[in-house]
Parts: structure tokens; sequence; C-alpha cells
């Protein structure tokens, strides 16, 4: 009867799992879905029934935005992440590599500042940067931008990547060091490929936040010619605020590179999540 009972008592928990799920799966998605229709469809259509499919597809929304500068902020966007995550992903390997690797006097100091850093708003950064950037005349220029959210970026890539490179076991690095390798060729051949599902994650995370990210390319990027998508859509929303299918698909273009980038990587995500997390694995 116990028995009998108990699994009734798992059916119960797994259904109401299953319902919770589904529930924040469907919310999450709601307005994904009405972004995307929204876009296909008329100003009229839209007004009438704005959760309904559309009817009668128009790509008259795509059209109007396209036809703005947003080629050229969607340029300025894939530049300035792209730059960012590389460089981001080089150094941070590199420093995480020393860190793991080499014992040095205050390693521990310096790693838990790195990580206090991560709390730090970007918000209180703002008029020291600009000034620096005003200084060395960089204002509306990628190049800022870049270094800036290289900076942000690094304090937690180095620290996932730290607990990564420490939890390779330390008989494959003894290994290599007795066939003579050196540690940067031990690094170069043998810790980063190992390391794929980290710096897979590392990527997708800082490229999301990189994306997404507004302050400080709306503080930065001044000229229009330099705005990043997220800026130019801030602007283009109010622009265009009546015309909702053309606003919807700017959004829709602005996130379909994020829905590429995490398809990519969603097979790596969770093992990256969870990589270093045992010692050995």
């Amino acid at each position: 009867m116990k028995k009998k009972s108990g699994v009734q008592r798992s059916k119960l928990e797994a259904t109401f799992r299953y319902l919770l799920l589904t529930f924040v799966a469907v919310t999450a998605l709601i307005p994904a879905y009405i972004i995307f229709a929204g876009s296909f469809k008329t100003q009229g259509e839209f007004l009438r029934s704005p959760f309904g499919l559309p009817l009668s597809p128009s790509f008259s929304g795509y059209r109007a935005a396209w036809t703005d500068n947003f080629p050229n902020w969607l340029a300025n966007s894939f530049l300035i992440v792209t730059g960012a995550v590389i460089v981001t992903e080089v150094l941070a390997a590199l420093a995480a590599w020393g860190f793991a690797r080499f014992p040095f006097k205050g390693r521990e100091t310096i790693l838990g500042i790195m990580v206090s850093l991560m709390v730090v708003p970007p918000v209180v950064l703002l008029i020291p940067l600009f000034q620096l950037g005003v200084e060395l005349t960089l204002i509306s220029t990628l190049r800022l931008v870049i270094l800036i959210y290289v900076g942000l970026m690094l304090p937690f890539s180095i620290y996932m990547l730290t607990n990564f490179f420490k939890s390779i076991p330390e008989s494959i690095l003894e290994s290599a060091s007795i066939d003579g390798a050196s540690s940067f060729k031990t690094f170069k051949s043998i810790v980063l490929p190992l390391s794929g599902a980290p710096l897979a994650t590392l990527a997708v995370v800082n490229l999301l936040w990189a994306w997404n990210e507004l302050l400080l390319a709306l503080v930065f990027l001044q000229n229009n010619e330099k705005k990043t998508l997220m800026v130019g859509i801030t602007g283009f929303q109010s622009r265009y605020s009546l015309d909702i299918p053309t606003v919807m698909a700017g959004m829709s273009i602005a996130t379909l590179p994020l829905v590429i980038a995490y398809l990519f990587g969603q097979r790596f995500f969770i093992a990256g999540l969870t990589a270093g997390s045992t010692k050995g694995e």
C-alpha cells in the first residue's frame, strides 16, 4: 500500500513539474510570438487581432525597417560583439591558465578582487570612462566600446575558466610535461581542446550580454552612424511608434542573431555551466 502511494505521489509531482514548466515556457514564448507574428501583419490587422496569426503575411514592416539605418547598426553590433567576445576569450583563457597553473604570491587575493568586480554596476563607471574617452578622443568609436565590453566581461570569464582549468586531472598535465611539452604547448595542445564546452558557454553568455547592452553604447556612441542595433532600435521605436508592424519587424531582426547563436551553442551550454564543478571531470 505504501509503495502504491509513493508511486502515485511521484506521478503527481512529475505532473506538477510538467505543468509548471509548460506554464513558464508558454509565458516566455507569448511575447516572442506576438512580436514575430505582428511583424508580418499590417497595422489594421494587428489592431483587429493582436494575438491572431497573420492571415495575409506582409513584409512591409521589414521593408520599412531595413530602409532605415538598420544595416549600418547591424554591422556595428556585429563588429563590436565579435571583437569583444574574441578578445575576451583569448585574454580570459591565458589569464585563467596562469591563475590555475602557476602559484604566485597574492594569487587568491587577486582572483578574489577580480570576482568582486563582477558585482560593480557599469553605471558607476560611466563618468570616469567618458572622461578617459574624451582625453583619448575615442568617443563615438567602436574601439572604445569594444575595450569597455572586454573589461566588463573579463572578471566572470577568468573566474569560470580558472575553475575549469583547476579541474583538469593533474596526471594529464604531468604526462605532457614528462614528454617535454612546455607550459604553453600543454595549454595549446591539451587544455584548450578539453575546454570546448566552457569556452562555447562563455561565448554565448558574453554575446548575449554584449548584443543586448544599451546604456554604455548609448553614452559612448553618439554619432548616428556608429550606433549599435540596440541603441538604434531605441530611437527607431520612438520614430515608428504608431507603425507597430515596423517596430516589431525591427525587434525581430535584432532578436534573430541571438536565437541563431543560442541554437548553435546550446549543446555546449549545460556542459559548460557544470564544467569544473567536480574535481577530475
